[in-house]
């Protein structure tokens, strides 16, 4: 965490956070300056920030999420704009981010499985012991498969982003 607060402040956030490393206190000209020392160590890191001097960080960072009703600087440096002023849609995006980056695995696992089984059946892999299967059936079932990513990946909507709140 890297913030202009004083370091008081900054350490009862982490806390209440989990948050092991913070920077306080940190000045408005420095704030790129750490983002680019932190990203040079190997580390991700995402900026929030709402104002002009947030906006050199955030768009250097990995990800930049900018409070909506910030600076247009600020609106415009960020990947991600929140709309409204509530910073608990932070974990509200990582708890959404992370859903759908495992919708993606079962998804991918679920397509390249069907496809696996699937296409050297209607290639005729089996043909030699009498199982064929009909064209007709092979288009019926990828649709299927095509559904069933399709309805897998609608299920994000049921996802719990609550846990912030």
């Amino acid at each position: 965490m890297l913030t202009g607060d004083s370091e008081d402040v900054a350490s009862a956030v982490a806390d209440d956070l989990g948050i092991d490393q913070y920077f306080a206190e940190v000045l408005p000209e420095e704030k790129d300056t750490k983002v680019e020392a932190l990203q040079s160590e190997g580390k991700m890191v995402a900026m929030v920030g709402d104002g002009v001097n947030d906006a050199p960080a955030l768009a250097r960072a990995d990800v930049g999420i900018a409070i909506g009703s910030g600076t247009d600087v600020a609106v415009e440096a960020g990947d991600i704009v929140l709309v409204d002023n509530d910073p608990l849609d932070v974990v509200r995006l990582v708890e959404l981010s992370k859903a759908s980056y495992r919708k993606l695995q079962e998804n991918l696992l679920w397509a390249s499985g069907y496809n696996v089984v699937a296409l050297p059946l209607a290639a005729g892999v089996l043909a030699p012991i009498g199982v064929v299967l009909s064209p007709a059936v092979g288009a019926v079932l990828m649709s299927l498969s095509t559904i069933i990513v399709a309805i897998n990946a609608r299920r994000l909507g049921n996802v719990d982003l609550s846990a912030g709140a």
